[in-house]
């Protein structure tokens, strides 16, 4: 007998639970089902996404140029393997009235449409000497937007640049491929109006540029504020004509195209005889092409296809210039193994890499150009490298005034004291350059080389023939309206007792420096030779002078650079080894401070730490002297300290120092000078020198072959009271009756 199924369950048949189990057993007894729906759902949507990501990835292939074999992983392109031709675009401008910033900001929005970081540089702002080079391996295209200004010159903004760049692109020290890798554009902003200075900065630019060795992209860009003769009718129609090719030209570049290296033979660089691309360049001399009169940048090469087609001793310039900076032409690969042979002899004692003509002779440091130069400034040129010049303070003392202040710290006759130089060449390019650095530079000797007893010789000859000049009653005197040379001063003036090496340039240099000194102190002439201190090794090997200087201009790595701009990338060392190399000679030494307001002055601390390596027997603290404008300096009479300023400045040093004390004073020529406490016996200052007991020691010296050494103290002489700091003559001899006392609180006068 079947039972009911309430009853099997045992449920009150009367309650309708039916109803509410029978979705649930439903749903159990068909659960296989269930669970076959949600794995079909599953595995359906997991073949959509698979479907889409294979969409995604097949269009990202399509905008992807293809890539090599070796740069594939499981069908992607590596982003981080993937070549990078183009980094970023940094964008250079030099504006005065800001057309040229302008230009700038729309250059910069439209190269971002190119998803290219850009970098938008005031020139004012940008230091070439530590971030220029940094472009040679950054894979940025640098876009150059200058202005020309008065006269042809740069902007304000753009001077600094456009003087380091023209100097650097004829410094043999950086060389033809020393930007060799940077890529950079040129747009000029001028008016044709001034038909002699047209966009002469922007051609400048364009020029210095590839003579560094760095790579145009693009021929350069010429604005044109003559609306007349303007090619697109104003300077904005060229600007934005031009920013059409620059986009242009990156977007080629982004993809790794190129252009043709051109020999030099067809215009702007565009050759017509080679398929774009080829990786050879046509071997061509640039000179054969001189009927072409255009300018050398205009003919010049667009980019590279390859490294080695601009490699640096390949590579020529157009119309080369020698200049008197520019020591040495680019050497052919015939010569490279005549230099070799010249650099294994140099090993033997002789100066490396020495300039040489084409017949294998040394260059004279003075070119004709800089002799005309030098002689319109006063000097007077001897042979090839070396000149003299009289001193102003000589003219003083001739008529009875007073003498500069060696003759109140050291007793110096100023009217016998003859100013030279064995060598017109310097390792400093200092911004209180009184030549404004029309001098020839270097960082070793790379000329002819005059003998010292020419030199000497014809140094006496030409300073006595402009000491005759000023004979009373001689017409050219008269004329010029300087009466009143004394007799007696005149007859003195004619017999040299002085040399101050310290007319320009480094005479320590000069290889026979140590010959041209015994000469002197063989004709009884007292020697002062002053250095750079970029020169250690040349210090210590120096034979006794009677006093010998260094120039201390700055006490901190930062301001020396600023201050000298020094050649020498290792500056600093050769600095510090110099002071120490001063500490160990046995005949007088001095610290020559030159104080440039607001920007060594303030440099107490660190100047102390500088005396007590050099431990020198005195320092001269003076003023700068303004020599007048010069684009190559930004000098002005605003950095010359108030004399009281300069006094402030010593007291505050002597009391870091405490074996020194200030001893004398020169007012008029803003300078102090501090002594060592050695010098000062029984209450009195003996900063003075005995001459004669010097030229006996020298002597003794020589006589011994240099065995018999002799001391600073062993020839110092008396100090007069009226040289004494604080006296009433404030410096000046009182003999001297004519001599003007003005109190010139910043003193301009040059010694």
């Amino acid at each position: 007998m079947t039972l009911p199924v309430c009853v099997i369950l045992n449920l009150d048949p009367s309650v309708d639970t039916w109803d509410l189990l029978s979705p649930l057993i439903s749903l159990w007894i068909n659960r296989f089902y269930i669970y076959l729906g949600f794995a079909v759902s599953i595995s359906l949507w997991i073949c959509l996404q698979i479907v889409i990501k294979t969409q995604d990835r097949n269009l990202q292939e399509k905008s992807v140029p293809k890539a090599p074999q070796n740069l594939m992983t499981n069908g992607y392109v590596s982003l981080q393997e993937k070549d990078i031709f183009v980094s970023g675009v940094k964008i250079f401008y030099g504006s005065q009235t800001g057309t040229a910033k302008g230009f700038a900001t729309v250059l910069a929005e439209a190269v971002m449409s190119l998803d290219l970081p850009v970098a938008i540089i005031n020139l004012k702002e940008y230091d070439p000497d530590d971030h220029l080079i940094e472009e040679v391996t950054s894979k940025n295209v640098c876009v150059f937007l200058v202005a020309t200004y008065t006269d042809g010159r740069p902007t304000e903004s753009a001077e600094w640049f456009c003087k380091w760049l023209e100097e650097a692109s004829s410094d043999f020290r950086f060389g033809k491929s020393y930007l060799k890798g940077m890529r950079y554009a040129v747009f000029g902003l001028g008016n044709s109006a001034y038909s002699s200075h047209f966009n002469k900065v922007g051609k400048n630019v364009d020029k210095w540029l590839w003579m560094l060795g760095a790579r145009r992209v693009m021929s350069r860009g010429e604005g044109d504020c003559d609306v007349v003769k303007s090619k697109h009718g104003s300077i904005e129609a060229d600007f934005r004509a031009w920013k059409t090719k620059v986009i242009s030209r990156l977007q080629a570049l982004q993809k790794g195209e190129r252009k043709k290296y051109c020999g030099g033979h067809c215009k702007k660089g565009k050759c017509e005889s080679h398929q774009h691309g080829s990786e050879e360049r046509e071997e061509g001399s640039h000179e054969q092409d001189e009927l072409h009169h255009r300018d050398t940048e205009e003919e010049e090469p667009f980019e590279s296809s390859s490294e080695e087609e601009f490699g640096g001793e390949d590579r020529q310039s157009l119309n080369s210039i020698v200049d008197v900076e520019d020591l040495g032409k680019i050497m052919d690969h015939v010569k490279k193994e005549k230099r070799e042979k010249e650099q294994q002899e140099e090993k033997s004692g002789l100066f490396r890499n020495m300039g040489r003509n084409e017949d294998g002779e040394r260059r004279a440091m003075i070119t004709p150009a800089l002799r005309e130069a030098l002689t319109k400034q006063g000097y007077q040129l001897i042979g090839s490298h070396s000149g003299v010049k009289l001193c102003r303070w000589t003219k003083s003392m001739l008529r009875g005034r007073g003498g500069c202040y060696k003759h109140t710290f050291y007793g110096i006759e100023s009217h016998r004291c003859m100013e030279t130089t064995p060598s017109l060449a310097c390792a400093n390019k200092c911004v209180f350059c009184w030549r404004h650095h029309t001098n020839p530079v270097g960082t070793e000797w790379r000329w002819k080389m005059d003998q010292p007893e020419m030199i000497l010789k014809e140094a006496v000859e030409n300073h006595q023939n402009m000491i005759k000049q000023f004979k009373a009653g001689s017409f050219s005197l008269y004329s010029a309206g300087v009466p009143g040379v004394k007799a007696e001063r005149f007859e003195e003036g004619m017999t040299v007792k002085h040399c101050a090496l310290s007319l320009v340039g480094e005479p320590i240099m000069y290889p026979e420096i140590n010959r041209f000194l015994k000469l002197l102190h063989q004709c009884k002439i007292s020697s002062f030779l002053v250095t750079n201190a970029q020169f250690p090794v040349e210090i210590r090997n120096l034979e006794p002078v009677t006093q010998l200087y260094v120039s201390v201009d700055a006490s901190t790595k930062e301001s020396l650079k600023k201050i000298d701009r020094p050649l020498f990338k290792d500056f600093w060392q050769r600095f510090l080894d110099s002071l120490k190399a001063l500490a160990a000679k046995q005949q007088r030494t001095v610290y020559r401070l030159t104080l440039v307001k607001a920007w060594n002055v303030d440099e107490l601390q660190a100047y102390a730490q500088l005396v007590f390596l050099g431990n020198p027997d005195f320092i001269e603290v003076k003023g700068v002297t303004y020599c007048g404008e010069s684009s190559a300096s930004s000098l002005t009479m605003a950095h010359v300290p108030w004399h009281e300023e300069v006094v402030q400045f010593v007291r505050e040093l002597v009391d870091l120092i405490p074996d020194y004390e200030i001893a004398c004073e020169h007012e008029h020529s803003n300078c102090l000078l501090i002594a060592h406490k050695k010098f000062k016996i029984g209450g009195e200052w003996w900063t003075w020198i005995d001459y004669n007991r010097f030229q006996e020691l020298i002597q003794e010296y020589e006589d011994s072959g240099g065995s018999k050494t002799f001391s600073a103290k062993d020839y110092m002489a008396r100090t007069p009271h009226w040289a004494l700091f604080g006296a009433n003559e404030r410096g000046f001899d009182p003999k001297d009756t004519r001599h003007q006392r003005k109190n010139k609180s910043k003193a301009i006068s040059g010694c």
